[in-house]
């Protein structure tokens, strides 16, 4: 059973068989095969999504489910590894692909149960090849550290000892005797490497005898190992085409000795499973240099039986652009996926749903063991995540630090610290998240633009409040930069994602000490509201007052327009006017209302929603009084009951299903959508679902 994972049972289930197992014919955590569902061409299957899904989550599973049972490797091509070669290591003799092999194939070469080490011994005589090409400047202890790493990759025994130690420096003796002379050294190298290859009488030296004729059939090699191996060093050091042309043998190698690893009955019966090869942000050049050749070679008819996952954030590119598409839980039982023609319909695109309220609710229970969680947290959390996995998992773990001193809501829990590793101090959560939610670069630009609702709004918020350099050029690159992030997308919102959006804001409320960038910000936004004939006008630029804690226009307007317009379109105001953000009591001018010392003050909107505050109003002389407070009331109720920092109010929800009845009785024509809105307002803010307006009833009357 997969331990950790929440919301993961179709990839991880062991009876009956999710996705793993049925590709890796083996069960996780277990010696236990499973039958196999594509036997003889495998899916590449890529996990999509933006970040905080949990993609590098379940590679990371994967690996702990399989090590030890059947080889497996675990690569990330952000790593920084694969971003540069190691000092003193020429550039045209390495590249990210080339490092990602190696590393691979050392972790595919661990023993597992009932099995000893693989031995790669094609990619081995491929890599010292390409290596060698770096050696010109006869510096022999790099040399001789570079090429026993290379050359222990051919090691099949169960300890890198006794006869293979003993290889290992015969033949780098014979790779240093080689370099003696003044002239290119790769050709002599590859003639060691094929000499010691075919040596001895054993089994490991006719693997070894018949893995050193494999650059045979290398393009116009004719035949002749030497020359193949020449020739891909040649061309892995011209770069460009040439080194994807080289690279791509390199992939073609490495699978080789897996298949020749299973190859035979002794083999077979020996290894259970397929060996499983995990890669993370296979989009980087570590990456994709693994993934296209791949493919390639599979939709070229060169098979192999390796099962590949790998994580892709976003949900499309240009090397996947055919491939299959489906969702986590429309693989529990059959992929249903057949290969087309093309090289990238080799691949199938999977993305892993969020975490469902039930999820949250186990996480956050198993989190905090011992502990009394108030009631409404987990459907909160669940609000405010929309089930993202790295949300819950690090409000969780925030709560099991912070709930015993006394922090009991979202917001408070977000800003407290909370400790990742034990070996780094605390720091506010919603910087944690931020630090793995937020795309490379411009944090600080995008804290300001998370208050926009679209480009205009953007733009105007640029050309006021970011450096001149940044402008509308620097908008549409972080809008771009979104999508590509596989961020969604949201009507009126310019970051669609609310979770995302309501950090950004709190960063943006707490950047400094008397929030003056918060509040010149919504400023700025109610100005570019305040102007022209803009879509949604009033709306927004009364969303941007209230955030600035001034109700008294929304009041008004909500006040006035209700007699006379369309009552869906009216209850969408109050929600898109409501979902002002909130983080403190804010008195008329919108300065906190805390006191001296800078505590923040109450919040004062449940008071204000139940009435407590009515006594002390002096509604307008010339306007409805009854139903000036009534609104009043009603806005405060959902400004507090959607605010996903805080945890919803039973007695909030019972005034606001009152305010919402007594209105329907005053506009007959929408009393059934303001009835129902009563009905389902309430239930949906308790069960951490968002407000919307209710379908028209079947007459069609009820937004009237």
């Amino acid at each position: 059973m997969h331990r950790g994972l929440h919301g993961r049972g179709a990839l991880f289930d062991t009876d009956p068989p999710g996705l793993a197992p049925r590709l890796v014919g083996l069960r996780p955590y277990q010696l236990r095969p499973a039958v196999v569902e594509h036997p003889k061409e495998l899916p590449f299957v890529v996990f999509t999504g933006g970040r905080g899904l949990g993609r590098s989550a379940v590679l990371r599973e994967l690996r702990d489910a399989y090590r030890g049972h059947t080889p497996v490797a675990l690569v990330d091509g952000e790593d920084p590894q694969f971003t540069a070669p190691p000092p003193e290591r020429p550039a045209e003799s390495w590249s990210p692909v080339g490092q990602a092999l190696t590393t691979i194939a050392e972790q595919l070469a661990e023993p597992v149960t009932g099995a000893g080490r693989i031995g790669f011994p094609r990619l081995a005589s491929g890599l010292l090849a390409v290596a060698a090409g770096g050696w010109s400047d006869r510096d022999v202890p790099r040399i001789r550290q570079e090429a026993e790493r290379i050359l222990l990759l051919n090691e099949t025994g169960s300890r890198l000892s006794g006869f293979a130690g003993r290889w290992v420096s015969k033949v780098v003796a014979k790779l240093i005797a080689s370099m003696s002379s003044t002239g290119p050294v790769v050709e002599p190298i590859i003639e060691a490497t094929l000499e010691a290859f075919a040596e001895g009488i054993a089994p490991t030296h006719r693997r070894l005898r018949r893995a050193a004729t494999w650059y045979r059939d290398y393009p116009n090699a004719g035949g002749n190992a030497k020359l193949g191996l020449i020739l891909l060093s040649a061309h892995f050091r011209a770069g460009g085409d040439s080194r994807t042309h080289a690279e791509r043998h390199l992939v073609r190698a490495l699978l080789a000795d897996l298949d020749d690893a299973y190859a035979g009955v002794m083999q077979r019966s020996h290894r259970l499973g397929r060996p499983v090869v995990l890669i993370d942000n296979v989009r980087e050049p570590a990456g994709l240099g693994l993934l296209e050749p791949v493919l390639r070679d599979r939709a070229e008819g060169i098979a192999d039986q390796v099962v590949f996952f790998a994580a892709l954030r976003g949900d499309t590119h240009p090397a996947l652009r055919n491939a299959g598409r489906r969702t986590l839980p429309e693989v529990v039982r059959h992929t249903g996926w057949e290969p087309g023609t093309s090289p990238s319909s080799r691949a199938l695109l999977l993305s892993l749903p969020p975490l469902t309220p039930d999820d949250t609710l186990h996480l956050l229970g198993g989190t905090a063991q011992g502990m009394d969680l108030p009631p409404h947290l987990p459907h909160a959390t669940h609000r405010l995540t929309g089930g993202s996995p790295l949300g819950v998992t690090l409000l969780a773990q925030s709560a099991r630090q912070n709930l015993p001193r006394g922090t009991a809501s979202l917001g408070p829990l977000l800003t407290a610290d909370v400790v990742v590793h034990e070996d780094h101090d605390g720091r506010p959560t919603y910087l944690e998240l931020l630090d793995r939610l937020v795309p490379g670069g411009r944090l600080d630009e995008l804290t300001v633009l998370a208050a926009a609702h679209d480009r205009d709004s953007a733009c105007a918020l640029a050309e006021v409040q970011l450096p001149d350099d940044f402008g509308a050029s620097g908008v549409l690159d972080l809008e771009e930069r979104l999508a590509r992030e596989g961020l969604p997308t949201a009507a009126g919102q310019f970051v669609g994602d609310p979770f995302l959006r309501a950090l950004l804001l709190l960063r943006l409320h707490h950047g400094d000490p008397d929030h003056e960038r918060w509040r010149a910000v919504h400023r700025t936004l109610v100005d570019h509201y305040g102007d022209g004939d803009l879509p949604d006008r009033d709306r927004y630029r009364l969303h941007h007052e209230l955030a600035l804690g001034k109700a008294d226009f929304a009041v008004a307007h909500l006040r006035d327009t209700f007699p006379r317009t369309d009552t869906g379109s009216w209850l969408a105001t109050l929600l898109l006017i409501a979902s002002a953000p909130y983080f403190h009591a804010h008195d008329r001018d919108g300065q906190d209302s805390g006191d001296r010392a800078g505590h923040a003050g109450h919040d004062d909107r449940a008071s204000i929603a139940l009435g407590r505050t009515d006594t002390a109003q002096r509604p307008p002389d010339s306007v409805d009084a009854v139903l000036h407070l009534r609104v009043r009331r009603l806005l405060h109720a959902v400004w507090q009951l959607t605010d996903p920092l805080v945890l919803p109010d039973p007695k909030v929800c019972d005034r606001l299903r009152f305010e919402l009845e007594q209105l329907s009785n005053l506009r007959p024509a929408g009393n059934p959508l303001l009835w129902r809105a009563s009905r389902e307002w309430p239930s949906d803010a308790l069960a951490g679902r968002p407000l919307r307006v209710p379908d028209d009833d079947e007459n069609g009357t009820a937004g009237q």
